[in-house]
């Protein structure tokens, strides 16, 4: 069973669409869907309702679909879950109303384990976002661990931080900028602690340039100057089952790139 994450920067853009100069660019859904062929897939930042959606997107042959839509303000946030395998139930909320309305989460538990769907906060735009994202990180693990009681616990999605040195381009300039501020890179060491582990890194200890984000205003995909920011934390206890993990930097369409793991 493969599953995948990716933040689309809006769904409706991986669609074919035709320039000012009459190019029309390529069909990016259907090159995600036939390169890395997931069995689950969780999207974030879809920036759209279910109803504003082109049915090919929103009802893929063969798969259930689920959305959070942000009820706040229209085409921002948003996460979608896209399945094969028939979830036994589907939660959208974590109870916290000003967490909730922006539509960052969404869960489906499946016979051996949760899986957790995330657009977590960008830090930016001021002291109060910063504290609105570290505020969210509590609160989602907070989240996590109560359904670990009960069943294992995956969770994926844009995590808006890069951990270690090794996961950005240019650590020491990124010191004191959101993404990389001391604080927040704690909460992933407190997530490592809680015993989830960064499936990536798992399997790639030592493997640098490796990322998943790249600024589109500054060009840097074609120096490869990134951040890996987009995870699959497996819960420790579950990731026996994990047999591998990638990032598919070879898909367009997004400032971000997929990343994924394949359980057994």
């Amino acid at each position: 069973m493969k599953l995948a994450s990716w933040n689309v920067n809006g769904l409706r853009s991986l669609a074919p669409q035709q320039n000012l100069f009459a190019k029309q660019t390529p069909n990016y859904w259907e090159i995600f869907l036939q390169a890395v062929r997931p069995d689950i897939f969780c999207l974030q930042e879809v920036k759209a309702s279910p109803e504003q959606i082109p049915e090919a997107m929103r009802s893929p042959a063969g798969y259930s679909s689920f959305f959070s839509a942000c009820r706040t303000r229209k085409g921002y946030s948003g996460v979608a879950l896209y399945t094969k395998v028939k979830p036994l139930s589907v939660v959208y909320d974590l109870g916290i109303p000003e967490f909730d309305e922006e539509g960052r989460f969404i869960g489906a538990e499946y016979e051996d384990f949760w899986l957790l769907n995330v657009y977590f906060p960008n830090g930016g735009r001021g002291p109060e976002r910063l504290d609105y994202k570290l505020r969210f990180y509590d609160a989602f693990l907070l989240f996590a661990e109560k359904l670990r009681k009960n069943k294992p616990v995956i969770f994926c999605g844009d995590i808006n931080t890069a951990h270690e040195e090794i996961d950005l381009a240019r650590p020491k300039e990124n010191e004191r900028n959101t993404g990389f501020l001391p604080e927040e890179r704690a909460w992933l060491d407190e997530v490592v602690a809680a015993g989830y582990v960064d499936s990536f890194r798992h399997f790639h200890p030592h493997t640098r340039d490796a990322y998943s984000f790249w600024d589109s205003y500054t060009y840097a995909r074609e120096r490869n100057v990134g951040w890996r920011i987009d995870y699959f934390f497996v819960a420790r206890e579950f990731m026996p089952r994990v047999q591998k993990a990638e990032i598919h930097s070879q898909i367009f369409g997004s400032d971000h790139c997929p990343v994924s793991i394949v359980l057994s």
